[in-house]
């Protein structure tokens, strides 16, 4: 994979994918992430997703031609444990990313991860034909969240290389304090704070997503846990200063579960 020219280069996207049963809904949502490839100068070469379902210890990518479909649920409808993705996998392209990446020893996964639902379930919709070949690199949870940006820093040459990179989580993300009912209205503390994270977007002040999230009870309601949230961070730190930042999608479902998708590139 030979540099390509500056002015070619792949956006980075961040997509909101909520719960797994978006995987078969047909919405607003659903309707953005299928515009999504049209609106892209060219067709990437690969995928590269950090998904908040592959939490380990040290920094994994899957590395098999051929990665295994995973359905990391529990209780939904049979159908959805029928949705089949099968995208091959690149074991070349996890090998030049592996020598790209210095700051961080990426471990290769021999097979033993795939594709989680924090991946297929939004690339149903993006790529529904399911013919780019797709990567997920794991995140390190016992890291901090500055480091997740810096890897993201140095994800951004894949960028050159013409690899989509996508992280998938959601910038407001609370079960424990959620309504079953997908519409249900967000809740005051839901919204505050994914308006928060909108404004430190548009004023790229990354390093508020950093350092201070977590400053305000809304913060902490919005992430109880990081998972969800780090994604964010690689897709910001792999934006650079002449990316122009557009929102996909902003709503919130289920009351406390943002939905909120963007683009920089």
């Amino acid at each position: 994979m030979s540099a390509q020219n500056n002015n070619n280069k792949m956006p980075v996207l961040f997509i909101g994918h909520g719960s797994p049963m978006n995987a078969l809904a047909q919405n607003d949502y659903t309707l953005a992430l299928g515009n999504i490839a049209s609106k892209l100068s060219q067709t990437p070469k690969a995928i590269l997703c950090i998904s908040a379902h592959w939490l380990t210890e040290g920094t994994y990518i899957t590395s098999t031609d051929t990665p295994k479909i995973i359905y990391d649920f529990y209780g939904f409808p049979d159908e959805l444990y029928q949705v089949k993705y099968p995208a091959k996998g690149s074991q070349a392209a996890a090998i030049k990313i592996h020598s790209l990446i210095e700051s961080t020893n990426i471990k290769f996964d021999n097979g033993e991860w795939g594709l989680d639902h924090g991946s297929w379930s939004v690339l149903k919709h993006i790529y529904p034909n399911a013919n780019i070949p797709v990567l997920q690199l794991s995140i390190d949870i016992r890291q901090p969240a500055e480091y997740h940006l810096k890897l993201g820093q140095q994800l951004r040459v894949l960028r050159e290389n013409g690899i989509l990179i996508i992280g998938s989580g959601n910038v407001v993300h609370n079960l424990r304090n959620f309504s079953w009912k997908e519409t249900e209205h967000p809740f005051d503390w839901a919204l505050e704070f994914d308006l928060w994270v909108k404004q430190q977007l548009e004023n790229k002040n990354y390093s508020a997503l950093v350092n201070e999230y977590h400053n305000t009870p809304l913060g902490k309601l919005s992430i109880p846990t990081l998972d969800h949230y780090l994604p964010l961070l690689y897709i910001v730190g792999a934006s650079d200063e002449h990316d122009k930042l557009e929102f996909i999608y902003e709503k919130i479902q289920n009351g406390s579960i943002a939905m909120r998708s963007f683009s920089l590139g």
